[in-house]
């Protein structure tokens, strides 16, 4: 064998052991990361009460944070080991990139299930369901969709609202903010008439505002919003755990204990669990 045919062939050797690598890096499932870093992360939101967001006394939580710490439990069991629990925020416009980069294991925060969303991630049960509808000033003229024509409405980058405004709604003059705190400064500056996100947001919103009766959320649901847990596509294992996790909470009554804590009358935000979304869920909890 030549010099040159030996370096050859050991470049080629090199070549395929480094794509064996990467093919076996693609190839760790969620649980095998998780296992080896020794550490669970979840992508929420800071600015969005009472599902993910930090509260007066610099805490974070919220009820996505809580449905994911049932998920941790499970994790911990099934991998037979104490696993680290952290937080990382996520942004409608950060979080697919967060997921799909590995950054983040899990997204839990106020994330609507879409079938293009489908197309490149996998989504849990749904675990919350709203619509969007518009934060205004009292005594605005904008009561709903109807009135929208030529007025300011803001929306959240990435958002489900974003996408149905300048699909349905083109009349209306649509300012993109990155994140909400940014949509509702500007809503107080007098900078955009209305706000538009999913209607429980918006009540979250009104409830930590500083003077929550100068503002009301009004308008029909215009959007149909059922929240999901986001994973990266084709981990069914992963997907299973988080999915029992959910139904578990459903069928237990821990669900309900989580809601009414944050969405009671003596929660966050209250914002009763209607009999059809409850039924909705019961639903979903599928036959041992």
């Amino acid at each position: 064998m030549t010099t040159l045919t030996r370096r050859m062939a050991l470049a080629g050797l090199a070549l395929l052991l480094v794509l064996a690598g990467a093919g076996a890096a693609q190839a760790e499932t969620t649980l095998e990361k998780i296992a080896r870093t020794g550490t669970f992360v979840v992508g929420t939101r800071t600015g969005s009460p009472p599902f993910g967001f930090i509260d007066k006394q610099n805490n974070w939580g919220g009820f996505s944070v809580d449905l994911a710490k049932l998920v941790h439990a499970n994790i911990e069991k099934k991998l037979g080991k104490p696993v680290k629990f952290e937080l990382k925020e996520s942004t409608p416009a950060t979080r697919i990139p967060l997921l799909t980069s590995g950054a983040v294991d899990l997204i839990a925060g106020t994330m609507t299930i879409t079938r293009a969303r489908r197309d490149s991630l996998d989504f849990s049960a749904v675990f919350f369901v709203t619509g969007a509808q518009f934060l205004v000033k009292k005594g605005s003229p904008i009561r709903g969709v109807q009135s929208i024509a030529g007025k300011r409405i803001g929306a959240q980058q990435g958002s489900t609202n974003e996408k149905a405004l300048r699909e349905k709604y083109p009349q209306a003059q649509l300012v993109v903010f990155p994140d909400q705190p940014a949509a509702f400064t500007a809503l107080v500056q007098g900078k955009i008439d209305a706000y538009t996100n999913d209607g429980v947001q918006l009540a979250g919103l009104k409830a930590k505002a500083p003077n929550p009766a100068e503002w009301d959320v009004v308008g029909e649901f215009f959007t149909y919003e059922p929240y999901g847990m986001a994973m990266r596509k084709g981990d069914s294992d992963f997907r299973n755990l988080v999915d029992f996790t959910l139904m578990d909470a459903i069928e237990g009554g821990e669900y309900q204990k989580l809601y009414d804590k944050w969405f009671g009358a003596q929660g966050e935000v209250p914002y009763p669990l209607s009999e059809s979304a409850r039924i909705f869920l019961q639903m979903q909890a599928i036959p041992h």
